[in-house]
């Protein structure tokens, strides 16, 4: 039997339905499912809204977008559904995942394309991604995640997505993205802006991408929740003023 911690931050995606069903979970615990660029975020944002809320437990799961919609439609507990871009939130309404009326745009962010933070290779723009000394680039799976889709979009744009995908090392979210770069496994990598503040030590911006799609982040209140009305104060309470001042801190944009 798994203790029941204050907030729980879960990554192993396949394990998640076995792990909340070992907890015994309190009547007015909150289970936050939210794309992994907002773990740092919503770890200080949980913790605010406990102590405002003190007969609330929030258990935070983190995974990219389409993972965590997965596991709702698969009946996996979950309160409240954060994603990082729009495709995930409709394919959540198409599945009748989440309460329509509670989608609501709380944040946006930017693609950069980042670089191990004692890189030599000068690397200036998308183009400067073709040349022999890049031989690995890491990326968001597009099928999957978020700022893979947004990367593809943009290369695609730029007609450099055959090139880049040629190099290319399909992460599973967008921390496994930095993670490669921070470790120098890869000589670049696409991730948010908000990642990349993450490791300023580790990894540095070499270019900000432009998006063909806003990069914006729409939260809502799962069909399926037992919270409901809890739910829909936290949701509140990320759009509120204080909400919206601590992931401005961590350099999420007004939606």
């Amino acid at each position: 039997m798994l203790p029941v911690f204050k907030r729980v931050a879960v990554t192993a995606l396949t394990a998640l339905p076995l792990m909340l069903a070992s907890v015994s979970a309190h009547s007015a615990d909150l289970i936050v499912s939210a794309a992994a660029s907002l773990t740092n975020a919503f770890k200080e944002v949980a913790q605010d809204f406990e102590a405002q809320h003190p007969d609330t437990k929030v258990l935070l799961n983190f995974a990219a977008s389409d993972v965590l919609l997965q596991q709702i439609v698969k009946g996996a507990p979950a309160d409240v559904f954060a994603s990082a871009d729009q495709d995930a939130m409709n394919k959540a309404e198409t599945e009748k995942a989440v309460q329509v009326s509670s989608r609501k745009n709380f944040a946006s962010n930017q693609i950069v394309l980042i670089v191990p933070a004692d890189s030599t290779l000068g690397i200036q723009n998308l183009k400067d991604l073709l040349q022999p000394a890049v031989k690995r680039i890491a990326y968001g799976n597009p099928a999957s995640v978020p700022v893979g889709r947004y990367t593809k979009a943009a290369l695609e744009h730029e007609n450099l997505w055959d090139a880049v995908s040629a190099k290319g090392i399909p992460a599973q979210n967008v921390r496994q993205s930095l993670d490669y770069v921070a470790r120098g496994e890869v000589e670049a990598g696409f991730v948010f802006s908000t990642d990349a503040a993450v490791m300023p030590g580790k990894v540095k911006v070499a270019v900000r991408v432009p998006s063909t799609t806003p990069v914006t982040y729409p939260i809502a209140v799962t069909s399926a929740s037992k919270q409901a009305a809890v739910a829909n104060e936290f949701v509140n309470y990320v759009l509120s003023a204080k909400g919206q001042a601590t992931l401005a801190r961590y350099g999420f944009l007004k939606p």
